[in-house]
Formats: structure tokens, sequence, C-alpha cells
């Protein structure tokens, strides 16, 4: 992949939104950068100025390193925040205020950060901790706190994050009723 796909390959999943354009472009270059030594130390300015630029002025925590799939969409650019172990899938969709990270243990440690795999929706105020997966497909809703694992065509919503089963579209569904044509 050339150098302009690599940057611009979010672009698709934020149509029309400015912003995550902005942000996901500047995470992009900085993520080029930290792929070899060689880039990495001739870009090490431009690392700090995305730190300063993104994490000060636009307030997200995105690590240049972190491992993150082709169309992240991110909506409502701001307070989110992630570690650098966090690894996300493709096609998923951020939204504001969200908290994707490490969990404290009871011996003071840390745990590992989540996965979470592809076409996940995270609705705002989210907060997904811990070493845990999620399935593809999954929702979190707003204002859940995921502690555990969630499996794939699952919603999780609440405090703590309780999953309901989705339908799962690769499945026939057969209706009782005569649909309308």
């Amino acid at each position: 992949m050339n150098f302009f796909k690599y940057i611009t390959q979010d672009w698709p999943a934020n149509k029309g939104n400015i912003k995550g354009k902005i942000i996901l472009t500047l995470f992009r270059i900085a993520n080029f950068c930290s792929l070899q030594k060689a880039y990495y130390y001739i870009g090490f300015p431009y690392l700090l100025f995305y730190r300063v630029l993104v994490e000060w002025f636009f307030s997200v925590e995105i690590p240049w390193n972190t491992k993150i799939g082709k169309n992240l969409a991110l909506y409502h650019g701001q307070s989110l925040v992630m570690t650098n172990q966090v690894v996300i899938g493709e096609n998923c969709k951020l939204r504001q205020c969200t908290t994707i990270g490490t969990r404290q243990l009871p011996d003071g440690s840390y745990s590992p950060s989540p996965v979470i795999g592809n076409n996940v929706d995270i609705g705002s105020n989210a907060c997904i901790i811990g070493d845990i997966t999620i399935g593809d497909n999954a929702k979190i809703g707003c204002g859940a706190v995921v502690v555990k694992s969630v499996s794939a065509y699952s919603t999780v919503v609440g405090n703590p994050a309780v999953e309901k089963k989705r339908p799962n579209p690769d499945q026939q569904v057969i209706y009782l009723y005569e649909q309308p044509a």
C-alpha cells in the first residue's frame, strides 16, 4: 500500500466528517512513522507534533503505535482515550467520551488491553477495559461498562454490561406472517 492510500484509508468511513478525517489522517501518518525504525527516527519531530496537536488540541488519545484496521469511523472526535495495546479491527465506529484500555488488577498490576473485532459499533460514553475480546459485528451501547468478553453479533448495554443476543444476519429468518410486497 502506498503512503497516500495508507493515510487516507479511513476517509470513506468519515464522509462529511472533517474532524474525524483530520484526526485519523494525523494518526495514520504517525502510525506509518512507527512501523519501521528508520521512519521512526526521521519522523520523531512529527510524532511530537502529533501528540501535542491530537491529544492536547483535539482531546483524543490515540497512541501512534496502536493497531487499528482500515475504515475506522470517528464520530464527534473528542474525549476518546485508548492505550497503545488496543487492537481494533476493520470498519469499526467510535463515538465521543469512550475509554478503551487496561484495568487495574487486585495485585496492583494492569491487565492487557481489549481486542476489538471487525464491524463493531461503540456508543458514546462506553468504557471497555481489561483483557477481553469484542466479537465481530457487536454493538456496545451508550454508557456501557464492558469488563467481560462479548460474543459476535451481540449487543451489550448497561453497567455492568449485559449481553443481548442479536440475530445472525447469515441465518435465514422465518416470518410468521406474509411480508408486504
